[in-house]
Parts: structure tokens; sequence; C-alpha cells
């Protein structure tokens, strides 16, 4: 196997793990459970779900590698967030199995988007304030989203333990 072959290999299993590891470690939890904040901050499972489904696979793979148009972000309201970015949020009234199939939905978007670039693939729409060097190609941005995955894991594996002791070993 190319060295790229391998590392693009690594990366996208990388990706994939972290997406299980967040599904898995929201799997059984009622809908309460999911709406009740997890910390003092004020976040919910749901509602990182949310982000992970805006701020990391439709911001990153569908809008900054593929330049899709980042239409679907919700505009920032302080009286309903409670300081916490838009993309957290989730309406008393949505479905909160419907806010977990739009992140598997967009899972399967990124992976379409994904077969079709190479790891140097430079970004379609990055952010114009970005220092060249910070986001230059896919490899990149997928390290980025890879450690904003696993960093959220972890907060779920916490906020899990919290609600019903379950704990998730990482193997």
């Amino acid at each position: 196997m190319a060295d790229d072959d391998r590392i693009r290999s690594l990366l996208l299993g990388a990706l994939d793990a972290q997406r299980r590891h967040v599904l898995a470690a929201i799997d059984g939890l009622t809908d309460a459970q999911l709406r009740k904040p997890a910390l003092p901050s004020g976040w919910s499972p749901i509602g990182l779900v949310r982000h992970l489904t805006l701020g990391g696979e439709r911001y990153w793979l569908h809008t900054v590698m593929a330049g899709e148009p980042l239409d679907d972000w919700p505009e920032d309201d302080p009286a309903v967030d409670a300081g916490r970015p838009a993309d957290w949020r989730v309406d008393a009234d949505e479905p909160t199995d419907a806010v977990v199939q739009e992140y598997r939905d967009a899972i399967a978007r990124s992976d379409a988007i994904l077969a079709g670039l190479p790891l140097e693939a430079r970004p379609l729409r990055p952010e114009p304030d970005w220092p060249a060097d910070r986001f230059p190609d896919l490899a990149a941005v997928l390290l980025h989203v890879i450690l904003d995955a696993a960093t959220h894991a972890g907060h779920l594996d916490a906020a899990r333990e919290l609600i019903d002791g379950r704990q998730h070993l990482v193997l």
C-alpha cells in the first residue's frame, strides 16, 4: 500500500471510529436525558450532536472542502442560546431522533465528498482570515475534524457517566 493510501486509510478510519463513538455514547438515552444539560456550561448531549452535524461535518467537509453553501447555519439568538454558539441549539419541538438522523445524513454526505477528494485537495471555501498554512489541504482538515470529534466524544463519555453511570473504554 502506498504511503498516501495508508495515511488516507488511517485518517478515514479514525474519523469513522470517532463518529461511531459519538453515536454509541448517546445510544439508549431517553429524550429527556439527551436534552438535559450535562455540565454547568449548559450543553446537552443532543446539542453536542447538532454541533458535530453543523460545525463538524457540514461546515468543514461540505462547505470548506466541497464548496457547498452554508445556508443551514442558525442565526445566533443570545436569549435562547445562553452564550453558546447557535450550532448547539436544538429547539424543544425538534425530535431528538431527527437530530441524530441529520448527523447520520451529514456523515453520509461527507463520506461521498471524501470519496472523491485526494488528501492534497485544497479547500474550495477557506475562511478569508485563515493563515495560508492553517488548513492547506484535506489532510489538515481531516485531522482537525477528527480531533474535534474525538474531544466531543470524550465530553459525551463524561456526560454519559454522569447521566447513568455507563463508562466507555477506549482501546
